[in-house]
């Protein structure tokens, strides 16, 4: 476990932390004045690091040289860059300590805090601009320590816990609901107004994931099994790419499922949620594309946790009427985080291909017609 300290003074500026993978979300901007269903990004006593520069100042495309950009492993234009420093570390807010805001700092939207402005926290010791605190609507709340401001250090005496097994994460870990109820702040004259939406967790993943089935696609119609996975995948995936040529087959793989068919050409597999490493099979083919998940969403569409129709304890009685309601499920069809999408997917090499470049050029267009 580890502190972080004032690189000014040394005072101590948070709780002691574990470390594990940024959160694939991380960055997500979820509709306008939306109070998402869970707002904190970190779990407390975790922290993770960013190892792509984040925050101002931020330099649009027309001032980058694209083999600049393309060093930075960035090969299709985007709005802009930042040219902040690389390894922010983000976690809960409530594990800073000995920190003060900077109320010229305060900027953001509506509801809260938003980082644009720059550091808005400083140490309470020494005044050391030394991280941003995020907490606006349609954010997921946050502190990012700036990391030349902040040292990392050991905590004496803590015990080293090793990294979960993928065969302990598959029996302990906890999946991620695909759906949630997402609350808006105003719209509605009774006040709070609500209803049950894709999980934003999942509309950033399947944006992350879909990237790369497109650039494992080859340009080639991909299916994927029937089910859930179906329906977050199988529409995006059938209006991106063209119809003729033979399918690639995507399967699901990983801890606990059965050894995947020799001639599956895409895995879909989880990344661990602590260390942020892709599971790999012991004979995959040298051929087959491996597109990560998140764990949580990974493990709910292996091993979903069903609605149960009858109370767990037995059934119900002859004479009484069941009044249960139904699973709650989203009005509308699912649609993937374009932003999720198109930072992934300008980060792949593949995306130099002239086909999937037009994808990208046309994204603002599949949002209107509520593909993404």
């Amino acid at each position: 476990m580890f502190v972080f300290v004032c690189a000014g003074c040394g005072a101590r500026l948070t709780t002691p932390l574990s470390q594990v993978a940024l959160p694939s979300h991380a960055h997500q901007k979820y509709g306008n004045g939306i109070q998402l269903p869970v707002p904190v990004l970190m779990e407390s006593g975790t922290f993770a690091v960013d190892p792509e520069p984040w925050g101002p100042p931020w330099r649009t495309w027309e001032e980058i040289d694209p083999d600049q950009a393309a060093a930075r492993g960035i090969y299709a234009p985007v709005y802009a860059l930042s040219d902040g420093a690389p390894g922010a570390i983000v976690i809960a807010p409530g594990d800073t300590s000995g920190t003060l805001l900077i109320p010229e700092k305060g900027g953001g939207y509506c509801c809260g805090l938003d980082g644009a402005d720059g550091p808005n926290m400083a140490c309470e010791t020494c005044g050391l601009s030394v991280a941003s605190r995020i907490d606006d609507c349609s954010l997921w709340q946050a502190v990012w320590l700036a990391p030349n401001a902040v040292h990392r250090r050991p905590v004496d005496n803590a015990d080293a816990t090793a990294p979960l097994s993928w065969a302990e994460l598959a029996t302990e870990g906890k999946g991620t609901p695909p759906f949630e109820p997402i609350i808006a702040t105003w719209g509605s004259r009774l006040g709070l107004n609500h209803w049950w939406s894709w999980s934003p967790q999942w509309e950033a993943a399947v944006g992350q994931a879909l990237a790369h089935l497109l650039a494992a696609s080859e340009g080639r119609p991909v299916t994927v099994p029937d089910g859930l996975i179906a329906e977050v995948f199988q529409r995006a995936l059938d209006a991106l790419l063209p119809t003729g040529p033979p399918a690639r087959r995507a399967v699901l793989a990983g801890p606990g499922r059965p050894a995947p068919d020799a001639d599956a050409d895409i895995l879909l597999v989880p990344a661990h949620p602590q260390t942020g490493e892709t599971w790999t099979p012991a004979n995959q083919a040298a051929s087959a594309y491996s597109v990560p998940l998140p764990f949580g969403v990974w493990l709910w569409l292996a091993f979903p946790e069903p609605h149960l129709p009858v109370p767990a304890s037995g059934g119900m009685p002859d004479s009484v009427l069941r009044d249960d309601p139904p699973a709650p499920h989203p009005h509308h069809l699912f649609r993937a985080d374009p932003r999720a999408f198109q930072h992934t997917l300008v980060r792949l090499s593949a995306v130099r291909s002239p086909w999937l470049r037009e994808i990208l050029e046309n994204l603002t267009q599949h949002m209107r017609t509520r593909l993404f």
